[in-house]
């Protein structure tokens, strides 16, 4: 093993290191100062205090004297780890690390982190205790999309025994984190207990796992690309063509699907929609529950703030909506956009406003409109029904009133009297429904 790593070269854009003042971001901070590459483009620090060790402070003074001896800049962001989250110490402050990390990168810059081979050995077994797949198994990757950049680990094919000789070499001082040594934390027994304990039979066992780690990399690329068709496929399957599917998947197409693929779609297209990753049971559920069920049925199964529906043989991602709250209601006069308690907007375009106020409310049950051309009323209940207007959006529905008769649901429902109103002046009506709702 060389006792001395050469300075990183493959530098094209600008660096933010994320620099704890441990050996091995004191390392990677060390290769890309001596890269004349990395100065060029723009080289810079971060230094995450998360205040959970009485040495916090030293810490970031440590970090700040070397950033000063090394001439880069360095910037200490304080954070706050939520521990009552229930996801435990260790993820509550990789979470806070990571919004620190994403809220300074900037476009087209690379965050550094220096994770190294031993640590994907760890990642990898940590990730087979928990069972998980193909992807997880991949553990880290080397480049990957992340805030307004790119996130990339360098140092993710070198051992740690390298580094150290590297730091020894060169009479670098670093940070020891008591807390490394706590067992208590999976990873700190998999790095001190197990793996040494599995090197003494297997002493490649680290670069194996790595290996390993790779070669699962690579096999999800490939189901990637697959998925990505499947997904395609299902978006596309059974479309009624009024242009309100979205992003809804066909019932049959993903029926048509076997098994563990169509579980991969839709893994795969809660996480493209922006939705927490599905519980464990999630997939049996959705496939038994909402596939299976009949075609009059509105079946739907819900997870934290998400949920997943089925209606017109499409199954539809639904965010958590905020609710309104009751008996709310507010005059409007048109001439500015009106802000909906659930986070909606209504707005007039094309008029300055309407020749007397109106009111906006949600609906109570009951109501009625006359819509154009009809002599007669009909119960907005049953236009609603007979329209593309999903169920879940429809309490979300804006009634636009002149006392107690209705004029418009959102946008998407108009009564006669306005109608011509909006007619006879070239205007419209345009109500925009809170996030997550289509």
């Amino acid at each position: 093993m060389e006792s001395c790593l050469s300075p990183l070269t493959d530098v094209a854009t600008p660096v933010l290191v994320g620099f704890s003042g441990g050996l091995d971001s004191t390392v990677l901070l060390h290769l890309l100062a001596d890269s004349p590459a990395a100065r060029t483009h723009g080289l810079r620090a971060v230094h995450v205090h998360h205040g959970l060790q009485p040495a916090a402070d030293a810490w970031a003074a440590h970090c700040q004297r070397v950033c000063e001896q090394w001439q880069v800049p360095l910037q200490v962001v304080r954070v706050q780890v939520d521990v009552a989250a229930g996801e435990g110490l260790e993820a509550a402050a990789r979470r806070a690390r990571h919004a620190a990390f994403a809220g300074l990168l900037q476009a087209g810059e690379r965050l550094a982190l220096a994770h190294h081979r031993d640590d994907q050995a760890e990642t990898f077994l940590l990730r087979a205790l928990r069972g998980s797949g193909v992807e997880g198994l991949a553990a880290m990757r080397e480049h990957r999309q992340f805030g307004a950049g790119q996130l990339w680990r360098p140092l993710l094919h070198t051992p740690r025994a390298a580094l150290e000789a590297h730091a020894r070499r060169h009479g670098l001082h670093w940070i020891e984190d008591p807390s490394n040594g706590d067992e208590a934390f999976d990873r700190n027994f998999l790095r001190n207990a197990v793996m040494p304990l599995l090197a003494t039979r297997w002493p490649d066992a680290a670069a194996v796992f790595a290996r390993s780690a790779a070669l699962a990399g690579e096999a999800a690329a490939l189901l990637q690309a697959q998925d990505e068709r499947w997904l395609h496929a299902c978006r596309a399957g059974d479309g009624d063509g009024d242009g309100d599917d979205g992003d809804a998947l066909s019932v049959a197409a993903l029926s048509a699907l076997p098994e563990p693929a169509c579980a991969r779609v839709l893994r795969l297209w809660v996480r493209q929609c922006g939705l927490p990753p599905l519980p464990g049971n999630g997939v049996a559920r959705i496939q038994h529950d909402l596939l299976g069920a009949g075609h009059d049925r509105q079946a739907e199964f819900r997870w934290q703030q998400a949920r997943i529906v089925r209606w017109r043989d499409r199954l539809h991602a639904v965010a958590g909506l905020r609710g309104w709250p009751p008996g709310w209601q507010a005059d409007w006069d048109g001439r500015a956009p009106l802000a909906l308690p659930d986070g909606g907007m209504l707005a007039l375009q094309g008029a300055p406003g309407f020749d007397a106020p109106l009111q906006v409310r949600q609906r109570e049950g009951g109501e009625r409109i006359q819509l154009p051309g009809r002599g007669h009323s009909h119960l907005l209940k049953h236009r609603l029904q007979a329209s593309a207007i999903p169920p879940w959006l429809r309490p979300h529905l804006p009634l636009l009133c002149d006392g107690t008769q209705v004029l418009a649901a959102g946008d998407r429902i108009l009564a006669a009297p306005l109608h011509d109103w909006l007619q006879a002046r070239g205007a419209q009506l345009r109500w925009q429904a809170p996030d997550g709702a289509n």
